[in-house]
């Protein structure tokens, strides 16, 4: 367990003492700045004009048209610069033949890379939290008389898991994850004893939309970064290049992705539509993940895609063995 831990680690530390990381994240940032503000604009148009589901314009609404040239196609090169170096690098200047001697199995090597990964990916999301107040019309009510040691127990294991989050990145990465964890536990204690036994609210949020929404489009979110991430990282195992890894990857997720363009011109009773309805992730959010609607059809695909990805990365790596 604890070289598992020390290859997160060093993996989660790695995207941050190269360029990726900052280019990466400069680029999904602007890019969902911007259809922030567009979406916030939106939001403030009245007649036909207006939102009905912000999140839609927000995530790309393939059905409207809206957000999708931009968030999409980010997200298509996002998850291969991401996973490229993962393994092809290891491949590439020789170090795969040492970590195949550590006293380490194949699949825990594929375990902590997509985990230092995916907590890359998690990381990249949570500024996006940024946008949620205004976008969902949150109002809040405080009521100071309410503090007890129930609700001081869930602000401050919610303080510690957040500084544990932010300190992630400087290199802190076992003690950040210690406070995350200690954190989010003492904080989900301390709110689920403080709704149980207590009747005031320190906290009172009421939003001027529905807030499932939010709620539906993060875990769509989540489940899609499963499926490209495991998807980036098989790729990974199969080359030495990390040029030709994201290039492969960009090229098997655009399947995944474009068809949602001509899906409109197709016969919806048709057999390609209803194949394209199943596999295209722009499509799902559309009509679902930013709708409210949490169709387990679609997290079955991308979650038991990415563990078949996951699988087949630690068949590959089980082959470099022989």
């Amino acid at each position: 367990m604890r070289s598992t831990l020390s290859l997160i680690r060093r993996e989660f530390t790695a995207y941050f003492l190269s360029p990726i990381a900052y280019v990466v994240l400069t680029v999904f940032l602007l890019g969902t700045g911007g259809l922030y503000y567009n979406a916030y604009q939106s939001l403030t148009i009245t007649g036909p004009r207006g939102v009905e589901f912000p999140l839609a314009a927000l995530l790309g609404d393939g059905s409207e048209g809206v957000g999708f040239p931009i968030f999409w196609l980010v997200f298509l090169f996002i998850p291969p610069l991401l996973t490229m170096r993962l393994l092809a690098e290891e491949r590439g200047t020789g170090t795969m033949e040492m970590l195949m001697t550590a006293p380490i199995k194949d699949w825990q090597i594929v375990f902590a890379k997509f985990v230092a990964c995916f907590a890359f990916y998690l990381l990249m999301w949570v500024p996006t939290v940024a946008y949620l107040p205004s976008l969902m019309d949150l109002h809040a009510a405080w009521d100071f008389a309410a503090w007890t040691p129930f609700s001081i127990a869930m602000a401050v294991g919610f303080g510690l898991a957040l500084v544990g989050l932010l300190v992630l990145p400087f290199g802190w990465v076992g003690r950040g994850f210690v406070l995350l964890v200690v954190g989010l536990a003492v904080g989900v204690l301390g709110a689920w004893l403080s709704s149980k036994y207590e009747s005031g609210r320190v906290l009172t949020l009421t939003a001027g939309i529905d807030p499932w929404p939010v709620l539906t489009s993060y875990i769509g979110v989540l489940a899609v970064g499963v499926l490209f991430l495991a998807l980036g990282l098989f790729v990974s195992s199969l080359v030495k290049s990390q040029m030709i890894a994201a290039l492969v990857s960009i090229t098997l997720g655009i399947p995944l992705l474009m068809p949602v363009l001509f899906m409109p011109e197709m016969d919806p009773a048709g057999l390609p539509y209803q194949v394209f309805a199943y596999i295209t992730v722009p499509h799902h959010f559309g009509r679902d993940f930013t709708r409210g609607v949490l169709d387990t059809r679609h997290l079955t695909f991308y979650l038991t895609g990415g563990l078949l990805f996951l699988f087949l990365t630690v068949r590959s790596v089980e082959s470099q063995r022989r």
